[in-house]
C-alpha cells in the first residue's frame, strides 16, 4: 500500500470527474498520493478511463504523486478493499431525485455503512472553497473522531469550524407549579439546558488547544440533527459527521442524519467511522 494516499473511484462519468478533482485536490492538500480506481469486468476496459484521469489529475496538480489502478469486480468491493490504509475515500453522486437519487446513492450509500476509514461524498453544485466553513455534526462522546476529523480538514483549507450540537430530546409533560421555574421537572429542563449547552465546548476544548489557528463558532440545537445540518449545508464548503451505523438482519446500516445529508446535502459530506 502506498503511505499516506487518498482512493478515489472513477467510471468516467461527469459525476466521477468532480469527484476525481476533489480528490486531487485533497491529496493536494495533504501532501499525500492519490490512486485512482476503476472497477471493471475485464481490466482492459478501464485503461482508457484511467489514463484520462491521470492526465487530468497531473494538469490540475502537476507535482501530486498518482498511481492508477483497474480491479475486476464491483465498485464498491473494490474501493472498501482500498479504503483500508488510506486516509480518505471519495466517491461522487448524482444527486438527483425521486427513484433516480436511490439508484446514484447506492454506492455511496453501501460504502458508507461498511468503509474502513472516512468517506467523502461528493454533492452539490457550488463552489465549495472561498470563505465557505467547515461544518461538524456533533451528537455525543462517539463523534470523537469525525471531530478530530473536522478540526484537521479546516486547518487544511484554512477555515472556520462551525459546530452544530443536536440535543433533541423527548419531554414528558408536568402539571404546572405555583412558582414560575420551581418544579422538579422545570428544575431538571434548566440544569439539562445548561449541561447540553457545554458540551460541545467541553468536549473540543483538547482539539481546539490541537489546532489553535482553527477559529470555531459552537452552537447547540434542539431539533433533530439531520434538518439542523441540512440547512447550514447551503452555505459549508464540506460537512462532517460521525458514521452512526445500527446492525440489522440485512447487515451494517447508516443512521438517518447519514441518510438525508447523503441524499440532499448542498455540499460534499464526510463519514467518519466511530472507533471499535
Amino acid at each position: 500500500m502506498t503511505p499516506h494516499h487518498v482512493v478515489v473511484g472513477v467510471d468516467g462519468s461527469l459525476n466521477a470527474v468532480r469527484a476525481l478533482d476533489w480528490a486531487s485536490d485533497e491529496a493536494a492538500r495533504r501532501g499525500s498520493a492519490l490512486r485512482v480506481v476503476h472497477a471493471v469486468p475485464d481490466r482492459d476496459e478501464a485503461e482508457p478511463v484511467l489514463a484520462s484521469a491521470a492526465a487530468r489529475v497531473r494538469e490540475r496538480h502537476p507535482d501530486l504523486s498518482v498511481e492508477v489502478k483497474a480491479m475486476e469486480g464491483g465498485t464498491v468491493r473494490a474501493l472498501l478493499r482500498e479504503s483500508e490504509g488510506s486516509e480518505l475515500t471519495v466517491v461522487g453522486t448524482r444527486g438527483l431525485g425521486g427513484v433516480a437519487a436511490l439508484l446514484a446513492g447506492s454506492v455511496s450509500l453501501r460504502l458508507a455503512a461498511h468503509v474502513h476509514g472516512p468517506l467523502l461524498v461528493v454533492r452539490g453544485d457550488h463552489a465549495c472553497d472561498g470563505e465557505r466553513t467547515v461544518l461538524l455534526g456533533l451528537e455525543d462522546d462517539s463523534d470523537a473522531d469525525a471531530a478530530s476529523y473536522a478540526f484537521g480538514e479546516a486547518e487544511r483549507r484554512g477555515a472556520r469550524l462551525r459546530v452544530v450540537h443536536s440535543t433533541h430530546r423527548h419531554v414528558t409533560p408536568e402539571l404546572p407549579s405555583l412558582i414560575p421555574g420551581t418544579s422538579p421537572g422545570q428544575r431538571r429542563r434548566a440544569q439539562n439546558d445548561l449541561a447540553e449547552d457545554a458540551v460541545p465546548r467541553f468536549d473540543l476544548a483538547r482539539l481546539r488547544d490541537e489546532h489553535p489557528e482553527v477559529g470555531v463558532e459552537t452552537h447547540t440545537v434542539r431539533r433533530g440533527a439531520a434538518r439542523a445540518l441540512l440547512d447550514d449545508t447551503r452555505e459549508a464548503a464540506v460537512v462532517v459527521i460521525g458514521a452512526h451505523r445500527r446492525t440489522s438482519r440485512l447487515g451494517p446500516q447508516l443512521g438517518p442524519v447519514a441518510h438525508t445529508l447523503l441524499r440532499s446535502s448542498h455540499c460534499p459530506v464526510v463519514l467518519v467511522p466511530m472507533a471499535g
